[in-house]
């Protein structure tokens, strides 16, 4: 069995339901409501496929390009990092893609389904949770269920975007990113120090 509770808060640090709201607004607020509930449903989709895709598929790759996982867990967790560093300190996430949207079509799969959902972190969130000679198939599926779930509450948070985004506000959802960007700090660090672990051999009483 899986760790439910930090698997969940993990999906939910790298996917960042809360960001994605002023993007699903920023990118529909031409659209009638039930276009944006189209939207909204295709971005659910196409982010959904791409994640299960990059469970069922990312390590395979990886092996075939002869690339350790452990190497690959290191470097995501440094991208992670810096990424994190970027929601704390620089532009939140809403910000950084509120700024791409409006210079691109409105469409349901870019910047809602990637990279605003299915973004380079959850990718490789994806990977990292699902690892073969780490969890069973029982476990991997748990991991999915739990990517599923988050991903639920994202086109559950876009359906109903517009009264969410009146109760919070963009400073509400901005904040919001910046605490997920901590909590996706010390993850990314979790996996570093597993990363160098795992390629060196360390344990434990090696390090002491």
């Amino acid at each position: 069995m899986i760790d439910f509770i930090p698997v969940l808060i993990y999906f939910f640090a790298v996917i960042d339901p809360i960001g994605t709201l002023p993007v699903f607004i920023a990118t529909t607020n031409q659209h009638t409501p039930g276009q944006r509930r189209k939207i909204a449903l295709i971005a659910f989709a196409a982010s959904s496929i791409i994640l299960l895709f990059f469970i069922l598929a990312g390590e395979i790759i990886l092996t075939a390009m002869h690339i350790p996982l452990s190497a690959f867990q290191l470097a995501g967790g440094i991208i992670l990092f810096i990424f994190a560093l970027t929601m704390i300190f620089g532009e939140s996430k809403p910000e950084q893609e509120i700024k791409m949207a409006s210079t691109l079509r409105e469409t349901a799969v870019f910047p809602i389904a990637v990279p605003s959902i299915a973004s380079p972190g959850a990718m490789l969130a994806a990977v990292l949770l699902t690892k073969n000679n780490v969890y069973t198939l029982w476990e991997q599926v748990q991991t999915a269920a739990m990517m599923m779930i988050v991903l639920v509450i994202t086109l559950i948070l876009m359906l109903a975007s517009s009264l969410i985004i009146r109760i919070i506000g963009s400073a509400g959802a901005s904040i919001v990113s910046r605490v997920m960007g901590f909590i996706l700090a010390a993850l990314a660090t979790s996996n570093i120090l597993a990363g160098i672990s795992d390629y060196f051999g360390l344990t434990a009483n090696n390090v002491m």
